[in-house]
């Protein structure tokens, strides 16, 4: 099985989370993460589909994804799980992620780890206040309307189009390791 980034669980209850925000501005000790039990079964799905997906495997912070992802209902995820309260700020010491179903490391040591790779300090790897704020009200005043059949159309296309890259992508990575053998006449 693949390393999954972003997946965890809660020490204690074993409650199975996603972790949107490794650690917050101000407060390096603390992330905010989504219960995936408590979300609505479409929106748990649509969410698992982003964090197994290409972008949400290669973002630095899941929350960066969440912030371009749509649900079913055609809303911004990161706005949906936060104004819905599937959010909530947690210590890093009280998550335990599971990149695989057989290795798992403490949040607050991944933190920890992750600072001295990148040569900063645990606080400096927090999204920047500004940054989050922006983009959340960038969000949220997108998101007061439902979207036109164009956008959606729009939205599709998009999707399509990565889908496409993404498939060429893997046939590729395919051949490499196993190239196609040519049938005989």
């Amino acid at each position: 099985m693949a390393d999954l980034k972003h997946v965890g669980k809660m020490k204690g209850n074993g409650e199975k989370v996603v972790v949107a925000y490794r650690t917050i501005p101000g407060d390096s000790h603390s992330a905010v993460v989504i219960s995936t039990a408590k979300l609505k079964p479409e929106d748990h799905d649509a969410l698992m589909k982003v964090v197994e997906g290409n972008p949400g495997q290669t973002a630095f912070e899941l929350y960066e994804v969440l912030t371009r992802s749509v649900t079913q209902d055609g809303q911004n995820m990161l706005v949906k799980f936060h104004t819905n309260g599937n959010m909530q700020k947690v210590p890093t010491d009280s998550v335990t992620m599971t990149p695989t179903t057989n290795d798992s490391i403490q949040l607050d040591d991944l933190n920890k780890i992750i600072a001295e790779q990148k040569g900063v300090s645990i606080d400096d790897l927090a999204v920047k206040p500004d940054t989050a704020t922006t983009t959340a009200t960038a969000q949220t005043a997108r998101n007061t309307e439902a979207l036109s059949d164009d956008q959606l159309a729009a939205q599709m296309r998009s999707q399509a189009d990565r889908f496409y890259k993404e498939a060429a992508r893997l046939r590729k990575e395919a051949e490499t390791l196993s190239p196609k053998k040519e049938k005989s006449k």
